[in-house]
């Protein structure tokens, strides 16, 4: 099976498996929530990896930067999300910091890739 350059990225390991944690997590929110946060939390956080890979068949670095940038943003559209669910007492403190944490690693290795997309993009210039 051909295995696409956006599966070896540790970024999108990472997002992946955050995704699958935030299904976890917001299986526990209240049912009410079914429409609200939980829909938001899922989908933002399944779009990280999917801006990754999408950016990842794009031909040019400043088109690649641009989609992780998208990835980068929806991150911190997750941890918005996450601040109120925490504060709504949706997800315990543990979870929470487990979230954060998770976030952090993913949000540094997009900037890390987005600087090296924006340089490979200036090198062709």
């Amino acid at each position: 099976m051909y295995i696409f350059s956006f599966e070896k990225l540790e970024v999108w390991i990472e997002s992946k498996e955050f995704s699958k944690y935030i299904y976890e997590v917001t299986s526990k929110f209240p049912e009410t929530e079914k429409f609200g946060l939980i829909s938001q939390l899922r989908r933002a956080s399944i779009s990280v990896s999917s801006n990754i890979a999408e950016g990842s068949a794009r031909r040019s670095y400043k088109d690649k930067a641009h989609f992780t940038s998208i990835a980068f943003s929806s991150a911190v559209e997750v941890l918005n999300q996450l601040i109120i669910s925490f504060e709504l007492n949706f997800i315990s403190e543990t979870d929470y910091i487990t979230l954060r944490e998770k976030l952090e690693s993913i949000t540094n290795k997009l900037n890390s890739l987005r600087n090296y997309q924006i340089d490979k993009s200036n090198e062709i210039k």
